[in-house]
């Protein structure tokens, strides 16, 4: 079997799981990763039984690497794409794809310069649960889509992340951290975005750290914390949906919901592989629990990366691309936009909804 040599940028918390979950596909070979911190980088290669730790520069020249895997920070995301892109290889990274629109544009832009193609997080979308959901919409089991509805509720990092202040900087707030797991469920459910209403709020300027080791230092917010707005779709579809970092109190609303013509689907949280997934058609009383038709239902970030190494070997598509990630980050900041200038946000780009899994071919882990 032919493999792809890979290496990781940034060893932070998320990269653990995307070196564990690399040794689970046979196309993919984990052989450096590298931080700003060399120390976490020997650590976490020790840990892992990855060769070798290197600097962030050394892992960039190293010739050996096809596909760079961007780990970093939100404000690093276009910064390290651009630089491995110039370098000849091909980049995945962690969600969002940049900061900016424009950030966004000039890796895709680069990409194809370079003849080099770019996939992003989320892949949470080509987990068990959500590919179920798009089955049984492609299956005609609620009939025509007409509308969805999400929400991303909570109270924010403050309380139990080490270092939270990024999470209300700009880039950040629950539109740029949770909301690539939405708008990338609802595109890949529903297909490509219109047209985008949004309202958004900063509801406090400071925020208190209870988390250790910072506790009883504040952070200036710069970026909304609560956004609530109206998704219209290509296909004619309309959605709601809400994030926030203000809910205090909690909240009981479902992650996703999807309405059709002849029935109604309980999508599970997108920021999840597994379900449940349920459905009630027209006159059912209940809700009915539908087993998952599909593998990969435990947490198998990097899927997304296995499915881009398959299309960079094969020389086919693969579904975590660049257009699908420029068209997500484009819709986020469509929210603020439309906030900003009381006006409707029409957007600019789209994008090819994503192929479903093959059931046959995709049913293990």
């Amino acid at each position: 079997m032919k493999t792809l040599k890979v290496g990781i940028v940034g060893c932070g918390n998320i990269s653990s799981i995307y070196m564990e979950n690399c040794k689970n596909f046979d196309h993919l070979e984990l052989i450096a990763c590298a931080d700003l911190d060399e120390q976490r980088a020997v650590s976490q290669a020790e840990k892992y039984g990855i060769p070798k730790a290197c600097s962030v520069d050394e892992i960039l020249q190293d010739k050996e690497i096809d596909l760079i895997i961007n780990l970093t920070i939100p404000k690093a995301h276009a910064a390290v794409c651009l630089q491995a892109l110039e370098a000849g290889k091909h980049v995945y990274t962690e969600k969002p794809l940049a900061v900016t629109r424009e950030e966004g544009k000039q890796i895709l832009e680069t990409a194809k310069k370079q003849n080099r193609l770019v996939g992003s997080a989320p892949d949470t979308f080509l987990g068990a649960g959500i590919q179920t959901a798009i089955h049984l919409i492609e299956q005609g089991e609620i009939g025509t889509p007409i509308g969805a509805s999400a929400f991303m509720i909570s109270r924010g990092h403050e309380h139990w992340h080490p270092d939270p202040a990024f999470y209300y900087d700009i880039g950040g707030g629950p539109m740029f951290d949770m909301g690539p797991y939405y708008l990338t469920a609802l595109v890949s459910l529903l297909g490509p975005i219109k047209r985008i209403s949004g309202s958004a709020r900063i509801s406090y300027p400071e925020r208190l750290i209870t988390s250790q080791p910072k506790a009883g230092e504040t952070i200036k917010v710069n970026t909304p914390t609560h956004i609530a707005g109206t998704i219209d779709f290509s296909s004619g579809a309309i959605g709601t949906l809400t994030t926030t970092f203000d809910a205090f109190g909690g909240s009981t609303l479902p992650p996703i919901e999807i309405y059709g013509s002849e029935g109604t689907l309980l999508v599970p949280d997108p920021n999840t592989f597994g379900g449940p997934v349920k459905i009630r058609k027209r006159d059912e009383k209940e809700f009915t629990e539908i087993p998952l038709s599909y593998g990969f239902s435990q947490n198998s970030r990097g899927l997304g990366v296995a499915d881009m190494a398959t299309a960079i070997l094969n020389g086919k598509s693969f579904r975590a691309n660049g257009q699908l990630a420029y068209h997500v980050l484009e819709a986020m900041h469509g929210f603020h936009v439309s906030s900003e200038t009381s006006t409707h946000y029409l957007m600019e780009s789209t994008c090819v909804r994503p192929e479903p899994l093959n059931v046959e071919q995709e049913s293990t882990n």
